[in-house]
This record gives C-alpha cells, sequence and structure tokens, in this order.
C-alpha cells in the first residue's frame, strides 16, 4: 500500500532550482508551502511554474500551498543588530523607539502598550528570551530580564497565556490573499486567527479574489484553543503549529493539545497537518535524530493527514534527504495503524446519502478486502469523508476537476486520478476509472475494487451509489 500520510515541503534557496525541485517531486512531497513572510511575488511565481515543470516531467500531482505571515508582534532594531541580555537586568520596550540599545528597543506594535500590565510575561524569540513586566506607562513597557542571552533585530513577540488582539489579516496578508488567487494555488493557510470570524473574513477575500482554494487555520494563539471549533467550522483544514502554540501554553501542554486538535479536526471532517522543528537537526544533518523520528512517528499515529518540513527543506544542506527519510518513517508508523471500523460506525447518524454512501464503502472495502476504493468525485467531498477513518484501503480520487485533483493531495490516504472528459454515461466512466486505475499501477484485472459515483453524473454532492466490481467485469458495451 502506498504511503497514506501527505508531506508539505516549504519551498526556498535550498530547494527551488528546477533539479533539486524535481528531486523533491521524486522523493516524495505531496504539498509544497510558499512561505509569504519571505520573498515577492515574482519569487513564488518562479517557484510554482519550477514546481509545474518538475510535476509535468515526474507525472506527479503536488498541490500549493501559500502560508500568509499574519500579525506576528517584533520589536524593532538595534544600532548594532543585536545586544546581550543578562539575567535581573532592567530592559523598555518603546513605541517610539527609532533603534534600540542594551536598555531598550522600538515595537512594530504600539499597540502592544495598552495590551500588557505589570506581572504580565513577555516571550521573545520564539521563547529564548523571557521577561517580566513590572509596570507601563504610556509608551513604554518596563520589564526585567528572567532568562537572558543574544537578541537580534525583528525577533517576535508573545505573551504568556495570550491575550494579545493583533487582527488576523493584516494589510500584507489582505494583498498577499489577492496574490495567491493570481498564482493559483490550491491552499491558503491563515496565521494567528483567534475565531471562525477571522477564517471567514479570509474566505470571503479570497472568493472576492476569485479563487477557490482551501483555508487553512494555523492554530497557534491561547484564544484559538478556546474557539476551536468555530474555527474548524469555517476552515477546511488546520494547522498545529507548534512553534507559536507552545511559546503561549507552555512545551508541555503541546503534545496532548496536538493529539486533541488532530481528533476534533478528523471528527469535524477537516485535514490536519503537523508542523514545527520536525527534523531539524537536518537543516545540517543528513540524518534525523531519535527523537524527531518519534515525533514524525507520533503525528501519524495521531492520525494527522500531513508533515510539514519549514527551514528543513527551504534552507537546510539536505533537503532532498530529508523527504526520504519523513516519507521511510510515515511508512514505518502507518504499518501500525489501527485499521479497525466497527467502533467508527457505533451510536453514528448519517443523514446524508453521500456521506453513507462514503461510509458503507469503507465498510464493504475492509469486510470484502478490496484492492482499491475509487471515488467518481467531482468535489472531492466523498475522498474527504472516506479519508476521516482508516480502513487499511487506499482512496483514488478520480475526478474531471482539476481544482479537485489538486485538492485532495492533502487528504491522508487519498491519491488524486485525472478522468478524461467522456461524457456522462455512467458504464463508459467504470470502464474509464478501472483503465486508470490499471494505469496507475493501483489494481491489476481480477482485484476487487469499490466504485462510488452520483447519478445524475456531474454533480458535486451527488454520489448515491457504491458498485463493488472485479477489474475486468465492467459492461462492454453501454
Amino acid at each position: 500500500m502506498p504511503r497514506t500520510t501527505k508531506i508539505v515541503a516549504t519551498l526556498g534557496p535550498a530547494s527551488s532550482d528546477p533539479e533539486t525541485l524535481e528531486k523533491l517531486v521524486v522523493a516524495g512531497i505531496d504539498v509544497v508551502r510558499l512561505n509569504f513572510s519571505h520573498g515577492s511575488l515574482a519569487d513564488h511565481r518562479q517557484r510554482v511554474d519550477a514546481l509545474r515543470l518538475a510535476m509535468h516531467a515526474c507525472r506527479r500531482t503536488v498541490g500549493v500551498m501559500a502560508d500568509l505571515q499574519g500579525p506576528k508582534i517584533r520589536i524593532g532594531k538595534f544600532a548594532g543588530s543585536k545586544i546581550l541580555l543578562k539575567p535581573d537586568q532592567g530592559f523598555i520596550l518603546a513605541a517610539d523607539c527609532e533603534l534600540g540599545d542594551s536598555s531598550r528597543v522600538g515595537l512594530d506594535y504600539p499597540e502592544l502598550v495598552r495590551e500588557v500590565t505589570a506581572g504580565d510575561v513577555l516571550l521573545l524569540d520564539d521563547g529564548r528570551i523571557v521577561m517580566d513586566v513590572t509596570a507601563v506607562d504610556e509608551d513604554e513597557i518596563f520589564c526585567r530580564v528572567r532568562h537572558g542571552g543574544e537578541l537580534s533585530n525583528n525577533k517576535g513577540i508573545n505573551k504568556l497565556g495570550g491575550g494579545l488582539s493583533a487582527p488576523a489579516l493584516t494589510d500584507k496578508d489582505k494583498e498577499d490573499i489577492r496574490s495567491a488567487a493570481v498564482l493559483a494555488v490550491d491552499y491558503v493557510a491563515v496565521s494567528f486567527p483567534k475565531s471562525g470570524a477571522d477564517m471567514r473574513q479570509a474566505r470571503q477575500l479570497l472568493a472576492e479574489a476569485g479563487s477557490r482554494a482551501l483555508l487553512v487555520a494555523k492554530i497557534e494563539r491561547v484564544e484559538a484553543i478556546r474557539n476551536l471549533e468555530d474555527i474548524l467550522d469555517a476552515s477546511d483544514g488546520v494547522m498545529v503549529a507548534r512553534g507559536d502554540l507552545a511559546v503561549e501554553v507552555g512545551d508541555a501542554a503541546v503534545p496532548a493539545l496536538q493529539k486533541r486538535i488532530i481528533r476534533a479536526a478528523r471528527e469535524h471532517n477537516r485535514f490536519a497537518i503537523t508542523a514545527t522543528q520536525m527534523m531539524e537537526s537536518m537543516i545540517h544533518s543528513p540524518v534525523p535524530t531519535r527523537a524527531e523520528v518519534s515525533d514524525v512517528a507520533n503525528a501519524v499515529l495521531d492520525g494527522t493527514d500531513a508533515v510539514m518540513l519549514s527551514a528543513e527543506t527551504a534552507a537546510g544542506e539536505f533537503p532532498v534527504q530529508t523527504v526520504e527519510a519523513m516519507a521511510r518513517i510515515c511508512l514505518e508508523a502507518e504499518k501500525t495503524a489501527d485499521v479497525s471500523l466497527e467502533k467508527h460506525f457505533l451510536d453514528r447518524v448519517f443523514t446524508r446519502i453521500d456521506q453513507s454512501i462514503a461510509m458503507a464503502a469503507l465498510f464493504a472495502a475492509n469486510h470484502l478486502k478490496v484492492k482499491a476504493i475509487a471515488a467518481l468525485t467531482e468535489s472531492g467531498s466523498t475522498a474527504l469523508w472516506m479519508s476521516r477513518l482508516n480502513a487499511g484501503v487506499p482512496i483514488y480520487a478520480l475526478t474531471q476537476d482539476i481544482h479537485t485533483r489538486f485538492k485532495v493531495c492533502i487528504f491522508r490516504g487519498v491519491y488524486p486520478v485525472m478522468m478524461p472528459q467522456t461524457g456522462h454515461d455512467r458504464d463508459s466512466l467504470l470502464r474509464e476509472a478501472e483503465r486508470q486505475l490499471i494505469g496507475a499501477g493501483a489494481v491489476e484485472p481480477g482485484d476487487l475494487i469499490a466504485l462510488t459515483i452520483g447519478e445524475p453524473i456531474g454533480t458535486p454532492g451527488g454520489t448515491n451509489t457504491l458498485k463493488i466490481v472485479r477489474v475486468g467485469d465492467a459492461p462492454t458495451t453501454d
């Protein structure tokens, strides 16, 4: 069985040349991430164009995700680019400071002075620097350094326990949404959403820009945990963004939250991506640490749809080896995945015909030991529902819709197959489905397959038929 967990790889200087991109596609990436915190629209366009050439050469489908920068609250710049902070020294965060020194630095979010009070704890540079707020006046936050170290330009600030009100979508994000639409990306990730309203605003902006991209909510604020149900309702998927999340809630709380978020996503028929430092050591090493191997494997066992690489592939020395190692770890972890479906059907009521057909296909496939499930789908929804449970059977999303072909790349255990336009005759479609599956190496004559299809054919959301067929037995006449 092919690997079910998908791999998202961030593109950057180390992975954007055509030769490396082609090697990454061969190594098994399923989605590339464009980090809109860095680079211009021209840079991103060049990478997307190069990716599409690599896909064509390798005959593989790879989705594209635009990751918005979001309202990262940062300090300003220092006169000498960096300073050294010592424990117990005083330090000031000032709204009106142009160039900082060893005693103070400016803020790119002046409103911070109105959102903290004495007794709050601020964490800078992903928690490496910890400061206690001792007093606040109109323009300055007075702090005492608890944990010091080197602090350089433009490092981020978090408040322990959350509570900062910066809006999820900045002016830059709104412009980047329009750029993402121009690039025809398949997914847009929204940074630091606090509620479903943030995601609904992003969806409206995407629609106005003419994009059908799926929306991913990056869960990295305390408020996002509190409003998880609302965010899931307003999103297509979530990302467990463990870096900023760990800074706000404490690193010890993250493993349990990861499991909770992934489980909630699956229960809401949303996909989940696990991210941040998964193979961090491979930025400079050709092999991962044992802890990283366990981290990736545990995300797979938690049921994540995808695992994500950031600096490892964007700027690391071994981008291809990193993807190859991650693929091996995923495959090994998947061998121990639970494929029992009965417990998932107990006390469940399915009110939609198409969702009931999807569940019936899983149940039949599991008991009849079919070789593959083929979902002839316009929207991809049937394939998504099937992928929420692990039947131990690969799911092939056969579609005539180019958007759906790329959309399903992120779904766990789902593999896109582009169907040629064959009209609206069911028997012709079934014969073509068999031909495509044989051509993809998914099945051989004599294998059992479960096929789902909607009639009238070509109607999104209309899956209403399940057929169990033996490859080679499809009708040869209309």
